[in-house]
C-alpha cells in the first residue's frame, strides 16, 4: 500500500475540527513534503518524525512522500499530527498493517527518541470527537477510540463514554495496531480526582472581613444572581478582601461547567490541571494587561483572562489603571458570554462567562469621603480620574458599592465577619430557586423573559421608574437593576418584588461621585 489516511483533529477556538492525515509515497527522489494550509510547528514535524521512526527501529522510505492535511483551507499548528504522520508513513510503506485504522483518532507529539509528548487542547479534541462520535452512533456506523500520549490519557478520559487509549512511545502505538492481542494499549483512565470541592472550603473566608455590612451584603447577591459588581472605597478598606473570597460564594460547579472550563485550561501552554477539576476559576491579571491578554488573540488565537475565568470570577484590581481601550474590549463579552477572535484565516469562538469583579478608590489620591483624612483632589482631577472607567462600561455593571473607610474600633474590636458557608448557603438556595424557575441565574435573563418572572408590585413599580426617570438611567441599567431586585427577593424566597427589593437594588448603583 502506498497511501495511508488516519484521522486527528485541529484546534479553532474550543472547537476540534476533523482533519484527514494522507501519506502517499511514490517513486522519485527523495523528498518529504506536507501540503495542507500547515504551519512553521506542523512542517517541523519532517525532521522529529524521520528521527522518531528511524530511532524506534523503523525504515523511513527514502522516496517520495507527499502527507497532505484535509481540509487544505483550515489551519493547522502544532506538533499534534506527528503521531498520524509517522503511523501513515509505516502503513504506506507496507511496515504497519492498515486495517482497523478509521476505528481510531491520533494526536501526539514526537521526540527525536520515538517518545510521545502531550499536546496542548487533548480535552478539547477528545469532546469533539465524543460528539462526532454520538452522530456516528445515531448513523449506524462503529465509535472511533482516541489514541493519545501518556500525559494526555487521563486529561481525555474525562470525557465520559469516550474509549481513549495512551502510549508513551511509537513503537507502543505500534504494537496496539498490530496483530498481537497482548500488545494493545491499556485503556486511560480519568485522574484521580478528589471527592467534588466545596466552594466554601476553597481559598480565604470571608469571616477575616470585620464590618463592611453593606458590602458583603451585595457580595451575596451577586454570588446568589451571578451579577458584576464593582467595589469603591479608599485604600485599605477591604476591597480586595471582599473580592478574594467573592469565589467561596459561589454554588458548586455542575459536571459540564467543569468539563467546559477544563476544556478552556487545556488550551492554554500549562494544561489542564486535575488539583483545580470543579474548583471556580479566579484570574487576577495585573493593569499592565494588553488587550488580547484580556480577551484573547494571537496569529492562531489563545484564550486570555475573560475565557479562562469561564464559570468563575474575573477580579480587575485599580480598575481606572487598566488603559481604557483595554476596558472597552469588556463590554461585548459581558452581554453576550463569549468572545468572537477574527483574523484574516478565520474566527475563533471562547467561552466567557464569567462573574466580573472590579475595585477602584473614588480618586487620584484615594481619600475621597474619608472621615479623618482630607481628599487633596481637585474636582477636575476627580472627574478625570473615574472618567477613566466610561459609562457604558458601568452601564453593565450591576452593582456599585461604596465600601467606606472603617473607625478604629471597628477594625480591632469588632467581631468576625459571617463565614463564606453560611453566606453560600444563602446563595445556594436562591441560585436553586433561580434554576427551577427559569432555568439560568437572573443575570443571565434577557429580553421577554425579564417581563415573565420579575412581577413588580405597584409601588415597586412606581418606584423604578421615577428612579429610572431622576437618575437618567438608560433601558439596560433599568432592567438590570430590576434583575437585582430579582435576586434579593429571591434570598427572602418573595414571589413578587416589593418596593423595598427594589430600593435595596436601586441604592448598589450609586457607589461613585465626583467632589
Amino acid at each position: 500500500m502506498s497511501l495511508a489516511v488516519l484521522r486527528s483533529r485541529a484546534l479553532t477556538g474550543v472547537e476540534a475540527p476533523p482533519v484527514a492525515v494522507e501519506i502517499h509515497i511514490a517513486n522519485g527522489l527523495p523528498a518529504f513534503n506536507i501540503v495542507g494550509l500547515a504551519d512553521t510547528e506542523v512542517r517541523e514535524s519532517r525532521e522529529r518524525v524521520r528521527a522518531a521512526l528511524l530511532n524506534s527501529a523503523y525504515e523511513f522510505p527514502a522516496r517520495r512522500i507527499t502527507v497532505n492535511l484535509a481540509p487544505a483551507d483550515l489551519p493547522k499548528e502544532s506538533g499534534r499530527f506527528d503521531l498520524a504522520i509517522a503511523l501513515g508513513i509505516l502503513v504506506a510503506s507496507g511496515q504497519l498493517p492498515g486495517d482497523g485504522l478509521d476505528a481510531f483518532e491520533f494526536a501526539g507529539e514526537l521526540s527525536l527518541a520515538g517518545d510521545l509528548r502531550p499536546v496542548r487542547g487533548a480535552l478539547v479534541m477528545a469532546m469533539g470527537l465524543a460528539r462526532d462520535n454520538a452522530r456516528r452512533t445515531a448513523q449506524g456506523q462503529p465509535a472511533r477510540a482516541f489514541i493519545v500520549a501518556d500525559g494526555n490519557g487521563p486529561e481525555a478520559a474525562l470525557v465520559d463514554g469516550l474509549t481513549v487509549h495512551a502510549g508513551a512511545t511509537l513503537r507502543d502505538v505500534c504494537d496496539h495496531l498490530g496483530p498481537l492481542p497482548d500488545r494493545r494499549l491499556p485503556r486511560a483512565e480519568p485522574p484521580g480526582l478528589a471527592t467534588w470541592p466545596d466552594s466554601a472550603n476553597v481559598g480565604p473566608d470571608m469571616c477575616d472581613v470585620r464590618g463592611q455590612l453593606q458590602a458583603r451584603r451585595a457580595m451575596e447577591i451577586a454570588a446568589a444572581g451571578q451579577h458584576s459588581a464593582l467595589l469603591v472605597g479608599p485604600p485599605g478598606t477591604g476591597k480586595s478582601m471582599l473580592a478574594q473570597r467573592f469565589a467561596g460564594l459561589l454554588p458548586p460547579m455542575t459536571a459540564a461547567e467543569a468539563l467546559e472550563a477544563a476544556a478552556v485550561l487545556s488550551l492554554t501552554p500549562g494544561g489542564f490541571q486535575p488539583a483545580q477539576w470543579g474548583r471556580r476559576p479566579f484570574r487576577s491579571p495585573h493593569h499592565t494587561a494588553s488587550a488580547p491578554a484580556l480577551v484573547g488573540g494571537g496569529g492562531n488565537p489563545r484564550p486570555g483572562e475573560i475565557s479562562l475565568a469561564h464559570h468563575g470570577v474575573l477580579f480587575l484590581d485599580e480598575l481606572p489603571e487598566f488603559e481604557r481601550r483595554v476596558l472597552e474590549v469588556l463590554r461585548e463579552p459581558l452581554e453576550t458570554g463569549h468572545i468572537t477572535i477574527s483574523r484574516a484565516a478565520g474566527q475563533s469562538d471562547f467561552p466567557a462567562r464569567f462573574q466580573f469583579v472590579a475595585a477602584m478608590n473614588p480618586c487620584p489620591c484615594g481619600y475621597l469621603g474619608h472621615p479623618s483624612r482630607p481628599c487633596r483632589c481637585t474636582p477636575d482631577q476627580i472627574q478625570r480620574y473615574q472618567s477613566k472607567v466610561s459609562g457604558p462600561l458601568l452601564d453593565r455593571v450591576d452593582l456599585q458599592i461604596e465600601v467606606p473607610a472603617q473607625s478604629q474600633q471597628e477594625i480591632f474590636d469588632g467581631p468576625p465577619g459571617e463565614a463564606s458557608a453560611a453566606v453560600r448557603a444563602r446563595a445556594v438556595a436562591a441560585r436553586a430557586r433561580q434554576l427551577g424557575r427559569q432555568g439560568m441565574p437572573n443575570g443571565e435573563l434577557s429580553g421577554r423573559a425579564i417581563d415573565d418572572h420579575c412581577p413588580l408590585a405597584a409601588d415597586a413599580q412606581a418606584l423604578l421608574r421615577g428612579a429610572m426617570q431622576k437618575l437618567g438611567w438608560s433601558a439596560r441599567a433599568y432592567f438590570r437593576v430590576l434583575k437585582v431586585a430579582r435576586t434579593i427577593a429571591d434570598l427572602e424566597d418573595a414571589a413578587v418584588l416589593t418596593a423595598a427589593h427594589v430600593a435595596e437594588a436601586i441604592q448598589y448603583r450609586r457607589a461613585l461621585r465626583a467632589g
